[in-house]
């Protein structure tokens, strides 16, 4: 009986009511601790996917784009390819429906409220470390490594760096335009997200991010990003200035090469200067040029027929400008998610300082009331 495509359709328009029902059921209990609210926020996710899901199959059955519907219908009416005959359908549906019965005897009526009931009680798996104490806490501490293992950011302690995570238009936008700022963000975008989604599963994340973007767009296009003022519009008659990599941060071969090698290829075109090799060809390349002015390098370093800094320079403008854009972007996303979990940021410092005074055995206590 399942298995006829209406009886399908009939089963999926079942299952969505029985989730609405589910629902609105679970919402209007009132958890009594935190970690239940989010048990039920999560329920409360999972079944608007599953109602989603089905619901996309429900249109895909209604387009009947292979007419197997139609002729479902048309087969129930008892039309067949010599005509239409009633009994016959009549008589042949009653026999699939006794060896359904026939096959399944034992056939067992669901009590719907009992079922419900026992759904209202699952505990979904939600993966949380051990710092974040279900969500109570960031755990920022790979990210933290990182920042004060780079260039751009400085020796500082945990509870100092969960007050400036959030700000980094105080970064200097050059130190902002290489990789390894780049490779950060991505990651601290990566984490938040992530715990949003964990925290917060009934919020619309991709809407939130839709508003930023748009709003985003047009501060970029004004030159109005707080910490990007004006990128993208200053120098626009000098190209050489968007492609060129200030030196004086980098002390060596190794940590030019950290740069990239496309920005590295910008960089050698923009003066003028052979762009092939490798990373480390290209980043030796343009590291000679840190302590030698441009007209006393060796002619051999220099492409055939440049003539100087402008050469290749519009391309390479576009192709920095939307670079620094993507970096600017990913700071208005981070700090959205990072003034929606202002509350958890708070708790997360509150909490690094309370644990600087307890004692081993307090934080496995602490440790043990959580889990």
């Amino acid at each position: 009986m399942s298995s006829t495509l209406l009886e399908v359709t009939r089963a999926a328009h079942e299952d969505v009511e029985q989730l609405e029902r589910l629902m609105v059921k679970d919402l209007q209990n009132d958890p009594p601790t935190a970690k239940d609210k989010l048990y039920q926020s999560h329920r409360v996710r999972n079944n608007i996917d599953t109602i989603i899901s089905t619901t996309e199959k429900l249109i895909e059955i209604y387009e009947d784009k292979d007419n197997a519907r139609k002729d479902e219908i048309a087969a129930l009416g008892g039309q067949t390819a010599t005509g239409i005959n009633v009994f016959s359908a009549f008589y042949d549906r009653l026999k699939e429906i006794r060896e359904y019965h026939r096959k399944h005897p034992a056939a067992r009526l669901v009590n719907v409220n009992e079922e419900d009931e026992a759904l209202l009680k699952e505990e979904p798996v939600i993966e949380f470390s051990g710092e974040e104490a279900f969500g109570r806490y960031l755990d920022l501490h790979e990210l933290f490594n990182q920042y004060i293992n780079s260039k751009f950011g400085s020796k500082i302690e945990y509870s100092a760096y969960l007050d400036v995570f959030s700000q980094p238009h105080n970064i200097p936008w050059k130190l902002k335009s290489t990789r390894q700022f780049r490779e950060y963000m991505e990651n601290l975008l990566e984490y938040l997200i992530y715990f949003f989604q964990r925290t917060e599963p009934l919020q619309d994340l991709d809407r939130i991010f839709s508003k930023v973007e748009a709003e985003f767009e047009e501060q970029w296009a004004n030159g109005q990003v707080q910490g990007w003022e004006k990128q993208g519009q200053e120098n626009e008659d000098d190209p050489a200035q968007h492609t060129m990599i200030d030196l004086d941060y980098y002390s060596t071969v190794e940590e030019l090469m950290e740069v990239g090698p496309e920005k590295l290829k910008e960089a050698l075109a923009s003066l003028g200067l052979k762009t092939g090799g490798t990373v480390q060809q290209r980043a030796e390349r343009l590291f000679l040029t840190k302590h030698t002015p441009l007209e006393k390098l060796d002619k051999k370093h220099f492409a055939k027929g440049s003539h100087g800094p402008r050469q290749n320079g519009s391309t390479a403008v576009s192709q920095d400008i939307n670079s620094l854009k993507h970096i600017a972007l990913m700071e208005a996303k981070m700090k959205k998610l990072s003034d929606l979990l202002s509350k958890t940021i708070e708790q997360t410092k509150e909490n690094v300082v309370k644990k600087q005074a307890l004692t081993y055995e307090e934080m496995e206590q602490e440790r043990e009331e959580v889990s």
